[in-house]
Parts: C-alpha cells; sequence; structure tokens
C-alpha cells in the first residue's frame, strides 16, 4: 500500500464536536481533494495515514469492478468524500 501522493490537510472544528478534515492530493495525473470526518481528536499523522488508507481503498475497488458491469462501486463510507479537482 505504497502511495506516493503528497496529501495537504486542513481542519475545522464543527458545532458537533466533530473535525472535519480537508484533504488535498496533489498529483499531477490525477488531483484530488476531499473530506473526512473524525469523532475524536487525532494527531495530523494518524489522519494522513488514514486518509491514504481509504484511498488505497478506492483504488482497490476502482481495479475491480466487473467488465461486464462497469459502474463504479457505490461509496458505503458516510465520512469520506472524495473529488476530482
Amino acid at each position: 500500500m505504497e502511495t506516493k501522493d503528497k496529501i495537504s490537510v486542513t481542519s475545522k472544528t464543527l458545532a458537533s464536536g466533530n473535525c472535519q478534515v480537508k484533504f488535498f492530493v496533489e498529483d499531477e495525473q490525477r488531483p484530488q481533494y476531499g473530506y473526512l470526518l473524525v469523532t475524536e481528536p487525532k494527531p495530523v499523522g494518524d489522519i494522513i495515514e488514514e486518509i491514504k488508507s481509504r484511498l488505497e481503498r478506492r483504488r482497490m475497488d476502482e481495479k475491480n469492478v466487473n467488465p461486464f458491469f462497469p459502474l463504479s462501486p457505490v461509496s458505503d463510507d458516510p465520512n469520506f468524500y472524495l473529488f476530482s479537482a
């Protein structure tokens, strides 16, 4: 699970007490950004590792798309949103 993407993060505390982390994946071929909802305080390094893990899981899901039914897998993670920049 080695990703060489550079990830930068900014965060803000929501009224609910949760922390919303906005991240940018600086990839020249496929820049992306997204949001991760964190329910407990975590160090920045742990948050970046969690983002990398979820990105890798998404990439693996995309590779496993059935060629006879080529729909992208539906995300079932309501705390992680990813968009193309």
